[in-house]
C-alpha cells in the first residue's frame, strides 16, 4: 500500500492515538475508516439535495411518478403468488 504523509494537529493526533489504544486498531486503519464513513455521508447528503430539487420541481416530480408507476408493474414479472 503506497502511503503519505498529512499533517493534522495534535489534539486529532492525540485523538486517533487514544482511539487507536482503546480499539487496537492502528492510526492509519481508524483514518481510514473516517474517511470512508465521511465519504459516505458527504455522497448521502448530495443525495438528499438532489432528491429535495427533484421534489421541488413539479414538472420533474410528476415525471418522477409516471417512471416509479411504470416500473411498478413489473415487480411481480414471471415471478408465481
Amino acid at each position: 500500500m503506497e502511503s503519505c504523509t498529512v499533517v493534522i494537529g495534535s489534539t486529532s493526533y492525540k485523538s486517533l492515538q487514544e482511539m487507536a489504544a482503546r480499539s487496537g486498531e492502528s492510526i492509519p486503519a481508524i483514518l481510514e475508516k473516517a474517511i470512508d464513513h465521511y465519504r459516505k455521508q458527504q455522497f448521502l447528503a448530495e443525495a438528499n439535495l438532489a432528491y429535495a430539487a427533484l421534489r421541488n420541481n413539479p414538472e420533474a416530480w410528476a415525471s418522477e411518478i409516471e417512471e416509479r408507476v411504470a416500473w411498478d408493474i413489473t415487480l411481480a414479472d414471471g415471478l408465481g403468488e
